[in-house]
């Protein structure tokens, strides 16, 4: 068995990242493929866990997503890739879900049918996600925003999206005290 289907989480790791977010009309100074966010969510939630409502969603998620995609003027179907926020097993389902990219209690049916995976409906983690490179706390939202750049950019390689347009990151923290959504477009 490898280590990775031993570990039930992701594992901690060191890492550093950056990344030039500018104007629309300063991009061309710094690149010739650039994405733009087109919505940004955030919302937090109480950090006791013994305060919230459910143990099986994360309101700052779906509050983030609710947010993200209203800016972006779109909905869960119009999403041709994510990259969530898969810190231990059950939390990737719960984001699927949290997302709106299935009903509530569906996560798990939603990975037996395939539609996450590549060439699926909505493919996730292409990356590999947090238990495949690691959980480099300050720099895993900048590795995700760097998958999304990639792909949208037509640059992953094998793990390519075909056609991918519209891409989005999720990102928690304090067990889910708080939520990231962030939705970025092709600007190819």
């Amino acid at each position: 068995m490898s280590q990775s289907a031993r570990c039930d989480c992701s594992l901690i790791t060191d890492g550093a990242s950056c990344m030039i977010l500018t104007k629309p009309e300063s991009a061309s100074k710094y690149t010739d493929m650039s994405v733009h966010i087109i919505g940004s969510g955030q919302a937090s939630d109480t950090i006791g866990l013994y305060e919230r409502k459910s143990l099986t969603s994360l309101n700052a998620t779906r509050l983030a997503a609710k947010t993200a995609y209203e800016m972006a003027n779109a909905k869960p179907q119009n999403i041709d890739l994510a990259e969530v926020h898969d810190c231990f097993t059950f939390a990737e389902l719960m984001a699927y879900e949290d997302l709106d990219f299935c009903p509530i209690g569906e996560g798990g049916k939603l990975v037996e049918s395939g539609e996450t995976r590549l060439g699926g409906r909505i493919p996730v983690n292409t990356s590999g996600g947090l238990k495949a490179k690691g959980h480099p706390v300050g720099a895993t939202g900048t590795a995700q925003a760097y998958e999304i750049y990639l792909q949208l950019t037509g640059q992953a390689g094998k793990r390519q999206v075909k056609d991918a347009q519209v891409g989005l990151t999720h990102n928690v923290g304090g067990s889910g005290a708080t939520a990231a959504v962030h939705i970025y477009r092709s600007d190819q």
